[in-house]
């Protein structure tokens, strides 16, 4: 038999897991001595490689008079797949003495490093890929993802693949799909604000392909559906984690108090807060900011008295949830007690998010002279954040003279968005100024910046609707404006405010 038949024969074997029909194949090249060629030898090492019988591959391979790159991929290989990853990453060490490893060996010598979960022979392994140019391929780039998350570098590898070229098509090429592909799928999604398709793969993942989902997968499904406000994924989502799992972790219990309470129900939150055996400082803070935003100050503060009690101290996300339910509920004198407590009692120094907070909290209140000296006490007079929250509380407060004081400065600036054009149009037509509000709006033109178009997400009968300002393609359009022509039969231009 010729070596070509006898090594596509064998080929086909090792595919097909043709045991007995490779045995005699096996049989009849030792017969006539052509398992010593190096073409025949490799056809064999690889079929018992690929049959589970590491053992009997590793025989041949010691048998083989010569040895080439394939040889030693066939071996790492099959210990790779045999579970025996440390004798893969043994036998990856040995190679290079002969050979520079290619993008086969690479992929498996970092599927060893996932199964011994060692990070830092995974990204020395990483470093000689990107030194032969082999990093960049699919499947490698598919193994380090997975090493990555394996050895619980999450950002290591979200950041993989995100730089992946149609990262999509790649996911779809994997052909086996353990649960760290799937949740690296899912991050993705979530990462870049897709979560109709977050959810979507995850129900691909438990309904079609019947891989079970861990902590991981729950935590990002859940807040997939808070960014939805979804309370019907939510909750659907919650069910199967009560059907499949006795326990979870810390992490998914606070993705359930962030998720019922960005779907607004905050009794479901505080309830799976309660259910909790431990706390951490996120599920503080998650929970605070439940109450926060909902306008629910007492009940904040309550919480924020009984984490101290619990001996769990504050962060800067604490005081930032703090500040937000004094601003939701008018609590001007409450907010900058909070504020000026960060540093001198906690030791916590504010930052801009903190500043735009009290600014916005004090200006509301009418305070804007206040809200200044602490904008230049912390010398954010040149961040746009913080005049931009500034200049919206002078068209409830101060009127136009203060606020083009402020835009003035703002626009020193260059923005880089629209936003402080709008605020001014706004500020000018709260004063009904139209020929300010029209030059207000002709500089954001000769700017060159536009508004970046504002949109609505609603639940409606189970299904997400999505709408955009100045999107008329939706299916149902005609009857929306004939409801919004009766609403709006009635208009009064002193109520229209840009």
């Amino acid at each position: 038999m010729l070596p070509e038949k006898l090594g596509s024969l064998l080929h086909h074997c090792a595919k097909t897991k043709a045991f007995r029909r490779a045995l005699s194949l096996h049989a009849s090249a030792v017969k006539t001595g052509r398992q010593s060629e190096i073409f025949i030898g490799n056809h064999v090492l690889n079929f018992y490689a690929k049959c589970d019988c590491i053992d009997s591959a590793m025989r041949v391979f010691e048998e083989m008079p010569q040895r080439n790159l394939v040889t030693w991929s066939a071996l790492i290989s099959g210990f790779d797949q045999s579970n025996r990853p440390h004798l893969a990453i043994q036998l990856f060490s040995q190679m290079q003495k002969y050979f520079k490893p290619n993008e086969f060996v690479f992929a498996s010598a970092l599927s060893s490093c996932s199964g011994i979960k060692d990070s830092k022979l995974g990204q020395q392994i990483h470093a000689q890929a990107l030194k032969l140019s082999h990093a960049s391929v699919s499947f490698v780039l598919n193994s380090l993802i997975l090493m990555y998350m394996k050895c619980g570098m999450c950002t290591r590898a979200f950041l993989m693949f995100t730089d992946m070229v149609e990262s999509e098509k790649v996911f779809t090429l994997i052909e086996e799909r353990d649960v760290y592909s799937w949740n690296t799928a899912i991050a993705v999604c979530c990462r870049s604000e897709d979560n109709l398709k977050a959810l979507f793969i995850f129900g691909e993942m438990v309904m079609e392909h019947n891989v079970k989902p861990d902590d991981f997968t729950y935590a990002s499904v859940l807040a997939a559906a808070a960014g939805l406000a979804s309370m019907r994924y939510g909750k659907e989502i919650h069910a199967h984690l009560f059907r499949t799992r006795l326990d979870w972790d810390i992490g998914v219990g606070n993705a359930l108090i962030n998720m019922y309470a960005k779907s607004g129900s905050i009794s479901l939150g505080y309830t799976s807060f309660e259910q909790m055996e431990i706390h951490n400082i996120v599920s503080w803070n998650s929970i605070i900011a439940a109450f926060a935003t909902h306008g629910l100050a007492e009940k904040a503060f309550a919480l924020f008295n009984e984490m101290m009690t619990a001996g769990v101290e504050p962060d800067s996300v604490t005081f930032l949830e703090m500040l937000t339910a004094c601003s939701h509920s008018g609590l001007a004198e409450e907010g900058q007690a909070i504020f000026n407590s960060m540093n001198k009692v906690y030791g916590i120094t504010p930052n801009i998010e903190h500043l735009c907070c009290l600014v916005d909290l004090l200006g509301r209140a009418g305070r804007v002279t206040e809200a200044e000296e602490y904008i230049q006490r912390y010398s954010a007079a040149d961040d746009a954040v913080v005049l931009g929250s500034l200049l919206s509380a002078c068209r409830l407060h101060e009127g136009v003279a203060v606020g083009e004081r402020i835009a003035r400065r703002l626009l020193e600036l260059h923005p880089v968005t629209s936003s402080p054009y709008v605020l001014l149009s706004n500020l000018y037509a709260s004063d009904r100024k139209w020929d300010s509000v029209a030059g207000a709006r002709k500089m954001l033109q000769v700017s060159g910046l536009k508004k970046k178009a504002s949109h609505s997400l609603i639940e409606v009968k189970g299904s997400s609707e999505k709408f955009i300002i100045g999107d008329f393609s939706h299916s149902r359009m005609e009857e929306i404006l004939g409801m919004l022509r009766t609403l709006t039969r009635v208009k009064d231009e002193d109520l229209l405010c840009y």
